[in-house]
């Protein structure tokens, strides 16, 4: 079995304007490249995010696609691969399986991918990425990039992550300290 590393995108890998969407707009987070580099001999990547601004209507899904595929792309240069993005495209208030902290698309991933979720890692700079790590089975960090400075207290409270990271490299880096060899 594989294991994987379940990334959140906005504030986690590139930086979370308002509904980011616009590739003009996109710059990914210090550390991220060398961090997935680090971590790509051991460990396959998903993104699996929340898109509020879709079911929002603040943009459409081809605007997520165009930019989440820059995102791929621009990774994909670097050599690092993101094996899939699965996303939420619907509004909070709707009843879904597939929104941020339910554990579908990790158990989605985890078939598809042959992942072994013990031995994987759940990272985001958001409580319901946290939970949703936790609730599924697997290791956990925190960001405090993009929103996480804002959700400390909320972490500290009521989630435990294995880890809080000021940044992806440092996260990476704990990571392959703490890999089960």
């Amino acid at each position: 079995m594989r294991k994987a590393i379940f990334l959140d995108r906005d504030g986690t890998l590139n930086e979370d304007t308002l509904y980011p969407h616009k590739i003009e707009h996109f710059k990914l987070l210090p550390g991220v490249i060398e961090g997935l580099k680090k971590l790509s001999k051991d460990y396959i990547f998903i993104i699996i995010t929340n898109q509020s601004g879709i079911g929002r209507g603040i943009y459409t899904e081809e605007d997520f696609h165009n930019f989440n595929n820059h995102l791929v792309l621009k990774l994909k240069k670097e050599g690092i691969e993101i094996k899939k993005t699965y996303y939420c495209p619907h509004h909070p208030d709707e009843d879904c399986d597939c929104r941020k902290p339910h554990t579908k698309n990790i158990k989605d991933a985890a078939r598809e991918f042959n992942i072994d979720i013990g031995d994987s890692w759940t990272i985001g700079d958001h409580t319901p990425d946290i939970k949703m790590g936790l609730d599924a089975g697997t290791k956990t960090i925190f960001m405090l990039t993009g929103h996480g400075k804002q959700h400390i207290d909320e972490i500290k409270g009521s989630l435990k992550p294995d880890y809080i990271a000021e940044n992806f490299l440092q996260a990476a880096e704990f990571i392959l300290k703490n890999d089960k060899k």
